[in-house]
C-alpha cells in the first residue's frame, strides 16, 4: 500500500528540476501567507467588523428609543445623529413594508449585519441593501405605519485596511516567487546545457568548447564531462590513425600477393588463392568501415523521405514497394543513414523476393520499417546478428560475399544517432526490421 501511495505522490509532483525546486521555495511562502491571512481575517478583521456592526445596531436602537420617548423633536434628533454619528435617517409613511429578498451569503458585511439585526429582536422587521451604492448601506427598519430609512457609510461596519492588507500579503509573495524563479532558472540552466551537450556527444555530433557554469557541484560535473569527452575524442582519433596505418600496411602485401598469383601455373590453385585474397580485402574494408570514427561526418538537417525514395529508385527493382510519408526531416549524418538503409535492403534482396519499406512520423520519433518474405531469422538469434562477424547458418544461409558486418554497422550507425533497431516477424513470415530515430 505504501508503495502505491509513493507512486501516487510521485506522479503528482513535477518531473523537471526547475519546477521541483520552485515548489520547494514557493510552497512555504504560499502556506505562510495563507496562515497569516486566515489568522488576520479570523482574529482581527471579522471580529473588528462584528464589533463595529454591533455598535451601529446599538446606535440604531438608541435612535428608535429616543424617537419613541418624544423628548426631542424628530428633526432635531435626526440632525444630532447625522452630525455626531454620521447617520442619515428618514421616516417614510408606507404601510406596505417589503423585506429584501436578495441575500449575499458570501459577503462578510451582509452576514455580520444580518446576524446582529436578528439577535436584536426589538428592532422588528428589517431590510438592507449593500449593493445599491458603492460607499453606503441602505437599512430599513419597520416602525408603526411606516419605516425608518438609514443611510450608513460602509466604513462604519468594516475596516478599510482589508484591501491594503491583501495587497501587502500578495505583492511580497509574488515578488519573492518571481525572484526565486529567476535564481532557480540560472541554477538549472547549466544542468540543462550539460544534458544537451551529453546528448549531442552521444549522438556523435561535434561540440564546441564546453564551458561549465553554475554552482560548484554542477561545474565539477561539467569539468568531468569535458575531460571524459576529450579522452574519448583522443582515443577515437588515435584509433582512426592506427586503422589508417593498418589499412595501408595490409593493402600493400595483398597487392603483392595478387601480382605473384600471375606466376602460379596451377590455375585452380590461383583462383582459390585469389578468392581468399578478395575475401580478405572485403573483410578488411568492412572492418575499417565498422571501426572508423563516425565523428568525421558533420550533422545536417535533410529530407529522409527524399533520401529513401532515391535509394529505392537506384535499385530499379519492381519487387521493392514503399509507403513513404511526405516531407519528413531529421538531423543526422546523411551518408551514414543512407548506408544503413542500403545494408538492410541488400540483406533483404539476398534472401527474399518481395520487400516493403515504410516511413512514418509519430509524436516525436521517426519510424522506418522494412518487411520481406524471406526465411526470416529465429527469435533466439535476434541479438546475435548485431554482433560483428556473426553469421547465421540456419535460416538465412551463409553467403560467401558477406563477412557478417552489415547489421553490426547498421546498428552502430542507428544507435550513434540516438535511435534503436528491432527485429520482428513480418506479416509475410519473413523478417521485419524497425528503426526508430528521435526528432
Amino acid at each position: 500500500m505504501s508503495y502505491g501511495l509513493n507512486n501516487f505522490f510521485k506522479n503528482l509532483l513535477p518531473h523537471r528540476l526547475f519546477y521541483r525546486a520552485l515548489l520547494i521555495v514557493a510552497a512555504p511562502i504560499i502556506i505562510l501567507q495563507l496562515v497569516i491571512t486566515v489568522v488576520f481575517f479570523d482574529s482581527l478583521w471579522i471580529k473588528t467588523n462584528k464589533g463595529m456592526t454591533r455598535a451601529l445596531v446599538g446606535e440604531i436602537k438608541t435612535f428608535i428609543a429616543a424617537y419613541d420617548s418624544e423628548k426631542y423633536s424628530n428633526n432635531d434628533l435626526s440632525n444630532l445623529f447625522k452630525i455626531y454619528l454620521d447617520l442619515n435617517v428618514k421616516y417614510k409613511e408606507d404601510s406596505f413594508f417589503q423585506q429584501s429578498t436578495g441575500k449575499r451569503w458570501f459577503s462578510p458585511i451582509d452576514r455580520t449585519l444580518r446576524r446582529e439585526l436578528k439577535s436584536n429582536i426589538g428592532l422588528g422587521q428589517y431590510s438592507f441593501d449593500t449593493t445599491a451604492y458603492k460607499k453606503l448601506i441602505i437599512l430599513n427598519i419597520k416602525y408603526k405605519n411606516g419605516y425608518f430609512e438609514f443611510l450608513i457609510p460602509k466604513n462604519r461596519v468594516t475596516g478599510t485596511s482589508a484591501r491594503l492588507f491583501a495587497l501587502w500579503i500578495t505583492f511580497p509573495a509574488i515578488l519573492l516567487i518571481s525572484i526565486a524563479m529567476i535564481f532557480l532558472k540560472n541554477q538549472t540552466r547549466p544542468i540543462t546545457n550539460l544534458a544537451k551537450a551529453a546528448a549531442k556527444f552521444g549522438r556523435g555530433e561535434n561540440i564546441d568548447e564546453f564551458k561549465p557554469s553554475g554552482a560548484l557541484e554542477i561545474r565539477q560535473a561539467g569539468y568531468e564531462f569535458d575531460k571524459m569527452r576529450k579522452r574519448i575524442m583522443r582515443h577515437l582519433n588515435q584509433r582512426s590513425e592506427m586503422l589508417s596505418g593498418i589499412s595501408h600496411d595490409l593493402r600493400t602485401p595483398l597487392t603483392r600477393m595478387k601480382l605473384q598469383l600471375t606466376f602460379i601455373k596451377d590455375q585452380d590453385l590461383s583462383k582459390k588463392i585469389s578468392r581468399d585474397i578478395d575475401d580478405m580485402e572485403k573483410m578488411l574494408n568492412e572492418y575499417l568501415q565498422f571501426t572508423s570514427s563516425s565523428f568525421l561526418e558533420k550533422n545536417e538537417t535533410f529530407n529522409i523521405s527524399e533520401l529513401i525514395e532515391n535509394i529505392i529508385k537506384k535499385y530499379e527493382n519492381d519487387n521493392i514497394s514503399s509507403n513513404i510519408a511526405y516531407e519528413v526531416y531529421m538531423n543526422g549524418r546523411k551518408n551514414l543513414i543512407q548506408r544503413s538503409i542500403n545494408n538492410l535492403i541488400d540483406n533483404s534482396i539476398k534472401h527474399a523476393n518481395k520487400i516493403h519499406i515504410q516511413l512514418s512520423k509519430k509524436n516525436n520519433s521517426i519510424m522506418i520499417t522494412t518487411d520481406d518474405d524471406g526465411p526470416g531469422i529465429p527469435k533466439e538469434e535476434y541479438d546475435n546478428v548485431f554482433k560483428p562477424f556473426y553469421k547465421i547458418d540456419k535460416s538465412r544461409g551463409d553467403s560467401k560475399s558477406s563477412v557478417g558486418l552489415g547489421l553490426s554497422i547498421t546498428s552502430d550507425i542507428i544507435r550513434s544517432h540516438g535511435g534503436n533497431i528491432l527485429l520482428e516477424k513480418s506479416p509475410t513470415n519473413g523478417l521485419r526490421v524497425r528503426i526508430f530515430f528521435p526528432l
